[in-house]
């Protein structure tokens, strides 16, 4: 099977993250990969990408008229794709050379419409002590508890998910008013409006592929403590916005509140009694305060959402 892969792109701070996730795609050991790289817009960097990759056979370039967002250039870039399955990496991830060969693997053994895999962290100033890894969503990496090995999910994230071409044209691709929509700059979901409507239509979830490994870049600012409660504060208020855009979504949600409450917390209390101290306990707090702030940001999203 001939893939895909849509890598979207804007800033010019980030050209040289771009080239190094590009390059992870252009070397994968899967045979018949196109990478479908497109430029939101910005034509410094368009400029700078037809330059590096504007003779390679396997490349197809597009630079968006003006700044239209990611979900609308991930849709350009699967109108312009030609492969049977279409995947979406972002410019601050590299892909694990095995990556797009597990991913194929979901489709031909399981027949599969839609896979992703497991986002792994690559800590750019370093791995934060206080961060549970129960809360590495917010940073928009695979969190513990998130699946008990490969199977079907409701999504995966959308720096490392795929679809058939077919079924993601035949949907409509993303809605683009996700993160637009009432002028919400703060609403996120993308992945999950798409694979609910994808559930609605098809009676199938993603297939999560463990060992399809992309590693994100997880810069500085991403570990600041109020970056990361705002983040939490916006993810709660997009969860409350998503059950009233999908109603009929499962509550992956609600079992992953479930197992930090009944399993999380009394290990984390369990290890800071028997000594560990520090570092438990930092983690312990931490994970309290992330889940009062989702919370929070659910309650807010009530009084907009209704």
């Amino acid at each position: 099977m001939d893939v895909s892969v849509v890598l979207c792109t804007y800033s010019p701070d980030l050209y040289e993250d771009c080239c190094e996730a590009a390059e992870s795609i252009l070397s994968q050991t899967h045979d018949g990969v196109e990478l479908v790289l497109i430029v939101d817009g910005t034509e410094e960097v368009y400029e700078r990408v037809r330059d590096d990759f504007g003779d390679r056979p396997d490349v197809v370039l597009h630079c968006n008229d003006e700044n239209r967002g990611l979900l609308e250039s991930r849709n350009r870039g699967a109108e312009l794709a030609s492969g049977d399955i279409v995947a979406f990496i972002d410019d601050d991830a590299v892909a694990d050379e095995r990556w797009l060969e597990s991913l194929v693997a979901a489709y031909e053994e399981e027949n599969a419409i839609a896979a992703g895999g497991t986002m792994t962290p690559l800590w750019v100033a370093g791995k934060p002590d206080f961060l549970p890894a129960e809360f590495y969503w917010l940073v928009g990496v695979t969190h513990r508890g998130f699946a008990d090995g490969s199977g079907e999910v409701r999504n995966t994230f959308g720096s490392n998910i795929s679809f058939r071409r077919d079924v993601f044209l035949e949907l409509g691709g993303f809605d683009t008013d996700i993160g637009g929509r009432k002028g919400d700059s703060n609403l996120q979901g993308g992945e999950t409006e798409l694979c609910a409507r994808m559930q609605r239509a098809y009676g199938r979830g993603v297939w999560y592929v463990p060992e399809a490994e992309v590693g994100h870049k997880v810069f500085e600012y991403r570990t600041d403590f109020r970056w990361l409660l705002e983040r939490a504060f916006w993810q709660g208020y997009s969860k409350r916005a998503m059950e009233v855009l999908v109603p009929d979504s499962s509550d992956e949600e609600g079992d992953f509140l479930g197992q930090l409450l009944f399993d999380s917390v009394p290990a984390r209390v369990r290890a800071t009694v028997d000594g560990e101290t520090r570092r438990q306990g930092r983690q312990l707090l931490t994970l309290c305060l992330l889940t009062v702030t989702v919370g929070f940001g659910y309650l807010y999203g009530l009084t907009r959402w209704r």
